[in-house]
């Protein structure tokens, strides 16, 4: 239209510099991906020269060079001041005429454009776009302003000028200085969206990558009530959900994980314009914001958008409450995890203390020093450097501090708001959506944060020990057998699967069971004779399912899916639920199912149970998750194993119970392995073997059912090794007869990474593979490559 104003739909990434990264990329998207399937509102956008005009002729840019030249950003009075100061000009600064002029006469087009049979006036939101933002290396999120449901020409011009005078924000300022940039080389567009009505729908932030380890199978979506700035801004805890693309792409059910947020607060238009918060209905905060196939849609425009961009995008999105459409409102490259390397960094916590409060991690690492506690942000100046700065949400004004702490937490907030963003991005763990940091937490008091042991992160009493492992995968040689991994939590396969491995030898279904679940699997079955306390109980747990035992069926699968998909298509073998009675009777509604037993270890359990009447239909739920992961969501990778299997016998009747319940051998190439872990075991392998498709070594129950100790007994712990000649002889036994019968033989015990004689002994034996635990892979796996 003219210098100063430009419809987002002329736009391409090749007008970065005209109109800012945010812009340029609303108008590739329009212009490239409207044909296939993106969805993106329309508007148009001011231009970076429109931008310097108005700051050469209102007599501003020397003031402000003179200003930013001079500043330290560690002074932050200074920074506070000088920030203020530049904003007053640009704001009480009237707009070029000619500026304006355009301004006018697009909004007016615009109208027409979005005309709506209520005659009611469009609603838009004026957002900013510098043309240093959204780069592959930095995202510059949230460091200048967004206004929504801003209503007339006169408004309009206002948040302009309000946009303009963002570029000056104090967070601006200071990181663009921490990113290498010069002030003067950065300018501001203005961009005029149309609104979509999420204020009466639901919106969020999507990465294509899973934000914590890079994986980049899966995308990562959030999702919340009203209006989007809640999400970014991090004021709220949204719905969580993890999508497969391979599944995506094969148009099978692709939904991995699911996590349902408090979601106690929502956006909304206020009455004449702008915008308020309010809280959110129980009855909505006790549901997810999207159903199945809203994931799915959103999903699918996301994996289109990162296509076209050849990298994982970073991407914000709005659902129209009139319509049901999904919309892209945004879209920039990720900027953290796509620029790791080949260099492998681990913090494993070695203590533990009193946990203060957990919420959800931000990154993998641990960091500790005195709390500090901050209202807001006037205190920024009581934080030092190493402090853990407490709070109850951050957003970008902070990012002055936040590069000075050790750890940030928050009582509010997700995975993908801008201060999440920012904190990647400098490397700090955080931890947010605590609910009770800023009153659980003492002031002054020394605390360990760790964001090492999955999606749950950890606040801990004192400053505990803990190390960090390096390793460069680039100089890792072959080893001389299949190195697998032990993997219980489903929250940290995807980092995990960025180590070396030939898969998992072990996924216990029992952490599935006890962490993401929770609920005897009776007391679902039995719902309603359940007593008022036990249901409320259940119900707080299984809201957004469709009910009691499509809970458990749902969760299960999540929790094998996550780690399928994490390691595919290796190998993935799931070790089905070998719970003890009391260990049973610990979930919730248990106690009125499970025997009494003198010693659960040799009692209740593994294949006895599945065979028994008492508790098939509970292993039927197992056998359904196992099918939806295989069959449906075509992770044909999952193995099965049965566990603690005491004679043929009952090996060949788990066998027809699993066929009964749709879980074949064979049938979509499926593997039916069991434990060895039993004397009987071994004595027996050849026989077992007519019914299993192989073997793997528990040589912890092996090495004490052998010797006849109780591994939990410190009196008799020191004969406890799996190297004696009598655990060997039975191990040998193992391996010769799956060798025999060209079947598979490995084991999941740490006994190969405790004693380096004896896994040099099982390399000679022939067992095919050793599964570990991950924080011993790599140390074992350079151990092996020197036996070769």
């Amino acid at each position: 239209m003219s210098k100063n104003i430009i419809w987002l739909s002329e736009l391409t990434m090749q007008d970065v510099e005209i109109v800012g990264g945010k812009n340029a990329s609303l108008g590739e998207m329009i212009s490239a991906l409207t044909q296939l399937g993106v969805s993106v509102p329309g508007g148009f956008a001011t231009t970076a020269s429109a931008f310097q005009d108005f700051l050469i002729e209102a007599g501003l840019k020397p003031r402000i060079d003179q200003r930013l030249n001079t500043l330290d950003v560690s002074d932050i009075s200074a920074l506070k001041a000088t920030g203020n100061s530049i904003r007053q000009w640009i704001i009480e600064a009237p707009l070029p005429a000619g500026l304006e002029t355009d301004v006018r006469k697009a909004f007016q087009q615009l109208e027409k454009q979005a005309g709506t049979d209520t005659g009611e006036p469009i609603s838009v939101a004026v957002r900013s776009s510098a043309t240093a933002e959204d780069l592959p290396e930095a995202s510059f999120a949230g460091q200048q302003e967004t206004y929504l449901n801003v209503r007339g020409i006169d408004d309009v011009l206002d948040k302009i000028r309000e946009v303009f005078a963002s570029l000056y924000n104090d967070r601006a300022i200071s990181y663009r200085v921490h990113q290498g940039f010069a002030h003067e080389d950065v300018s501001l567009s203005a961009g005029i969206q149309l609104m979509v009505r999420s204020d009466i729908g639901a919106s969020g932030v999507l990465f294509t990558l899973d934000t914590e380890s890079g994986f980049n199978d899966a995308i990562f979506v959030t999702a919340s009530w009203g209006l989007g700035e809640t999400v970014v801004q991090g004021a709220v805890n949204p719905d969580e959900f993890y999508v497969y693309k391979p599944a995506l792409e094969a148009n099978r059910p692709a939904i991995l994980r699911r996590h349902r947020g408090s979601k106690a607060i929502k956006m909304v238009y206020a009455a004449d314009a702008g915008v308020e918060t309010v809280a959110v209905e129980e009855n909505d905060r006790n549901k997810f914001c999207l159903v199945d196939e809203e994931i799915e849609e959103l999903s699918r425009q996301a994996l289109v958008i990162e296509k076209h961009y050849q990298r994982p995008m970073d991407i914000e999105w709005a659902k129209d409450g009139n319509s049901g459409k999904i919309y892209i409102v945004q879209a920039r490259p990720e900027t953290v995890n796509s620029r790791s390397g080949q260099t492998i960094e681990r913090y494993k916590i070695k203590t533990h203390s009193e946990i203060i409060c957990e919420g959800r991690s931000i990154g993998q690492k641990i960091g500790q020093g005195r709390a500090r506690v901050i209202a807001s942000i006037a205190q920024m100046d009581q934080v030092k450097a190493g402090d853990v700065l407490i709070t109850d949400m951050t957003d970008p004004d902070w990012e002055p501090v936040m590069k000075l702490a050790s750890a940030i937490v928050t009582n509010r907030g997700g995975r993908t708001c801008h201060a999440a963003i920012i904190a990647r991005e400098m490397g700090v763990p955080a931890v947010v959506g605590c609910g009770n940091a800023t009153s659980a937490i003492k002031n002054g008091s020394e605390v360990t944060v760790s964001c090492a042991e999955g999606d749950t992160g950890f606040i801990y009493t004192g400053l505990l020990d803990f190390e960090i492992q390096r390793h460069e995968l680039k100089d890792m040689p072959p080893a001389p057998l299949k190195v697998m991994m032990n993997v219980g939590n489903p929250d940290r396969a995807f980092g995990f699967s960025q180590i070396p491995n030939a898969g998992v030898g072990l996924a216990r279904l029992e952490f599935i069971i006890n962490r993401m679940i929770g609920i005897h699997p009776r007391a679902l079955l039995e719902y309603t004779d359940q007593s008022s306390e036990v249901k409320a109980e259940i119900d707080a747990r299984i809201c957004g399912y469709a009910g009691p035992v499509e809970y458990y069926v749902e969760r299960l699968a999540e929790g094998i899916s996550m780690i399928a998909a994490a390691f595919a298509p290796n190998p993935v073998i799931v070790r089905l639920s070998d719970f003890k009675s009391n260990e049973y009777a610990n979930l919730i509604g248990g106690q009125r199912y499970e025997p009494e037993e003198e010693n659960p270890m040799l009692g209740f359990r593994g294949a006895s149970r599945y065979v028994s009447s008492e508790f098939q239909d509970c292993f039927e739920l197992e056998c359904r998750a196992m099918r939806k992961v295989r069959e449906q969501m075509g992770l044909s990778n999952v193995w099965a194993m049965v566990p603690f299997v005491r004679t043929v016998d009952e090996g060949k009747a788990v066998i027809e119970v699993m066929r009964k319940f749709g879980l074949e051998r064979g049938k979509h190439d499926l593997k039916i392995i069991m434990m060895c872990e039993l004397p009987s075991n071994a004595l027996l392998a050849t026989e077992f073997l007519e019914h299993f498709d192989g073997m793997s070594i528990g040589s912890n129950d092996m090495t004490q059912l052998t010797l006849g100790l109780d591994r939990d007994s410190g009196l008799i712990a020191d004969l406890f090794d799996e190297r004696n000649p009598a655990v060997k002889a039975m191990l040998s036994m193992a391996i010769k007869a799956c060798k025999a019968e060209g079947k598979y033989i490995g084991i999941c015990g740490q006994g190969p990474s405790d004693y380096p004689d004896l896994a040099a002994w099982l390399l000679e034996e022939g067992i095919e593979s050793i599964s570990l635990n991950p924080d011993t892979v790599v140390d074992t796996w350079l151990d092996l490559a020197k036996l070769k």
